[in-house]
């Protein structure tokens, strides 16, 4: 099963995956974690700045997570194409083809997780864009392309709350 959280930035994605990676019911799961100050220092322009070849990157990291037979991911391919759309420095037709061509890659996932922004704080992890007003901008962006992509997402659910309670929401979702 390739279960993909999605959500914008400091939503508690990175924190939920850690979480599960501990529960039994998910032992034989491999789990994946963006690895953006990794990338970050590679040079790799991030956030608004990102660029095609930057987005290609993050699209590639995507891609080979769809290749594990069983992940749980903290970002989807939907995440990607909302901040491929956001970014100030690709041309509108390099992100139009972008977001077309990764959004052929949305059926892999076997069920996306959506966790909105609601409630959560802003952290400042030291790479991450902390202007609230941009984290809003890739929140209305994903929302936006779960509803347009709707027909290729094979299961989808909203979750909130506390990471536990967002555990439970999950078990009870692939479990019931």
């Amino acid at each position: 099963m390739k279960i993909g959280l999605c959500g914008t930035m400091s939503v508690g994605k990175t924190t939920l995956v850690n979480a599960l990676k501990e529960l039994p019911e998910f032992k034989d799961y491999t789990f994946r974690t963006e690895r953006s100050k990794y990338l970050s220092d590679l040079g790799i322009p991030l956030n608004t700045d990102s660029t095609t070849l930057g987005q290609s990157v993050f699209l590639a990291e995507r891609a080979s997570e769809l290749i594990q037979p069983n992940v749980i991911t903290d970002r989807t391919v939907i995440d990607v194409m909302a901040f491929s759309e956001a970014s100030k420095s690709m041309n509108d037709e390099d992100k139009e083809a972008f977001i077309n061509y990764a959004s052929r890659l949305i059926k892999e996932y076997d069920v996306i997780f959506y966790i909105p922004p609601h409630g959560m704080e802003m952290e400042d992890n030291g790479i991450r864009e902390t202007n609230l007003k941009y984290r809003a901008t890739i929140d209305n962006l994903i929302a936006n392309n779960l509803i347009e992509y709707r027909d290729l997402i094979k299961d989808f659910y909203t979750i909130q709350g506390t990471t536990e309670e967002r555990i439970e929401q999950i078990k009870e979702a692939l479990f019931s």
